[in-house]
């Protein structure tokens, strides 16, 4: 039903576009404001809040989604037409201004060849998702999910929930890391949440069934698509993420030998290294969890680097380019203001990720941060990350963290 209604919105939106008596565009149209967004993807709409805002002439961009708010200093305005490039991702979005006052255009992948769906936004307060009916449904709680792709590949999920009213906000948790902050509504018995965070395009429904679980869709871009089913259990916990990766058998030491941004060769052998804790994170810029572990690390370090712990990031990029993959750590690191060392480590591809580092029994997930002690010996792995979304889960990485280098660091 409210896909139906989105889809009448764009299609009144558009078709007055194409009829409009003037061929004139709005060149005084005043950008600044709050819009509700969208993208479509095939036969649905993923909506997100968009502000625009002006200060004196530089122009910013936030994007909300729940309690994340996401900000975007390189917007262009220039006459009719915006260009808003998404921060650290290589993605922008091109929109001009039609004669009712909305936004028409584009949102691209650069890094991705055919990567073009089409954006819309409107001016003024509405909600996420248009609702006729009231919730029947408190979907609050947490949630055993079960999601499937097209080749009947399966994978467990926490989906967390809190409902107020028809507004709904949370995430789905697996073994690897989360969607995010995803906000939508209720309609009736069903659930449609949405997150997009300036590359990624999130999309859930989910309906009650008769027998109290949840049977819904997931969509993930333009193209790709998966089911899930869900049933309340507040004791389920996925599997151990420190068990997943550990080094190969006949490997004591896990080492390697990459450029930095500048090209210059980096190891964990170099002088920088000797006889301190070393967290080696694998990552990539495109990568939204690996942001989102990045923004704590870049943190953490500049309190916790005079006391001995030193963070090195390997970057698996999107090219298999050193200047394009430089550039977009360059980005990434400036944006994070992340001041520890990064190396352009490969390609985004787990398989050519697992041969740049043998030692390791395979590459499962992005980001995987590696703890070091003094002596260089691998202690721990941690595999995927639960980002701030998660709440508790978030919370509860962060304290084992703490208290896991702290161990470290008291050793000699």
């Amino acid at each position: 039903m409210i896909q139906q209604k989105i889809r009448l919105f764009l299609f009144i939106t558009f078709t007055q576009i194409l009829f409009s008596c003037s061929e004139k565009q709005n060149s005084t149209f005043d950008f600044h404001g709050q819009y509700r967004a969208a993208v479509e993807i095939t036969s649905n709409q993923v909506p997100f809040f968009l502000n625009l805002k002006k200060s004196g002439e530089k122009w910013t961009a936030e994007i909300l989604n729940g309690e994340e708010v996401l900000n975007y200093n390189e917007v262009y305005v220039e006459g009719d037409s915006i260009r808003i490039v998404m921060g650290i991702f290589d993605a922008e979005i091109k929109a001009k201004i039609t004669e009712q006052g909305k936004l028409q255009g584009v949102f691209v992948k650069n890094f991705s060849t055919g990567y073009s769906i089409p954006f819309l936004a409107e001016k003024g307060d509405f909600p996420r998702f248009p609702t006729q009916k009231t919730a029947e449904f408190d979907f609050s709680g947490k949630w055993k999910t079960d999601f499937e792709d097209s080749n009947g590949k399966t994978y467990e999920a926490i989906a967390l929930f809190e409902q107020e009213g028809s507004k709904l906000t949370g995430t789905f948790l697996t073994k690897l890391g989360d969607y995010r902050f995803l906000e939508g509504n209720v309609e009736g018995n069903t659930f449609y949440l949405s997150a997009f965070d300036g590359s990624h395009v999130y999309y859930f429904q989910g309906s009650l069934s008769e027998d109290g679980t949840i049977n819904g869709k997931f969509r993930s871009g333009p193209k790709y698509q998966e089911t899930f089913r869900a049933e309340r259990n507040e004791s389920f916990e996925l599997p151990d993420a420190y068990s997943m990766n550990y080094l190969k058998e006949g490997f004591d030491k896990f080492t390697f030998a990459f450029p930095d941004v500048d090209g210059k060769i980096v190891s964990l052998e170099d002088d920088a290294f000797k006889d301190k804790v070393v967290l080696v994170q694998l990552f990539g810029t495109w990568c939204p969890n690996c942001m989102d572990e990045t923004k704590f690390l870049a943190e953490w370090y500049k309190k916790n680097k005079s006391r001995g712990v030193e963070i090195i990031a390997l970057a698996f990029e999107s090219k298999p380019d050193f200047d394009y993959a430089s550039g977009r750590v360059r980005k990434t690191k400036e944006r994070m203001g992340a001041e520890y060392t990064f190396l352009i480590a490969g390609e985004s591809n787990k398989e050519k990720a697992s041969e740049a580092l043998p030692a390791l029994n395979q590459v499962i997930a992005f980001p995987t941060l590696i703890y070091l002690d003094r002596s260089g010996q691998v202690r721990k792995i941690h595999t995927g990350f639960s980002g701030p979304g998660t709440g508790e889960y978030y919370q509860r990485w962060v304290d084992e963290h703490e208290t896991f280098v702290n161990e470290l660091l008291s050793q000699r």
